[in-house]
């Protein structure tokens, strides 16, 4: 019996900018993942009213950046406008880039990078490795068990 996942691995390219308020957390990398990650999300879910002007809270954004030591990861809300940060967030403008992406699941992350870094590979595209973020985008659900995740992977 083959079991449905909300996962369609369908990959693309979109072009887009984005003002995102949210907390942050940087932990040893690999190891600290992906415990690092659920917590600062776990911690950032408490405090969503307090981010103003935002878009959706049905809508977690997670850029980060890597070295391979470490790695910052931030859990956002997408806002209008960046107008009023509250204490101990911070306001993120991405500026306008081309993102390979991929539509997968909470389950089927792993999955999701290594099918989106092999289309790119076969489509030619080099993830850009400055001035800018990689990011992971949560669709939440009430009661879900499996919810699509985006993956953005920065292109040059």
């Amino acid at each position: 019996m083959e079991v449905k996942t909300v996962a369609t691995f369908e990959c693309g390219i979109i072009e887009r900018e984005y003002q995102l308020v949210g907390q942050s957390i940087t932990a040893n990398f690999p190891k600290g993942f992906p415990d690092a990650a659920i917590k600062v999300q776990m911690d950032f879910e408490k405090r969503m009213d307090e981010v103003a002007n935002n878009k959706s809270k049905r809508v977690l954004f997670s850029p980060y950046m890597s070295n391979g030591i470490f790695a910052t990861y931030f859990a956002c809300l997408e806002v209008e406008e960046i107008n009023k940060v509250p204490e101990g967030m911070m306001g993120i403008k991405l500026p306008l880039m081309k993102y390979a992406k991929i539509s997968c699941s909470n389950k089927t992350i792993g999955q999701g990078y290594d099918k989106l870094f092999a289309w790119m590979g076969e489509n030619g595209y080099k993830q850009k490795q400055n001035d800018s973020c990689s990011i992971e985008i949560f669709y939440f659900e009430e009661d879900a068990e499996e919810e699509v995740v985006e993956i953005l992977i920065p292109i040059q």
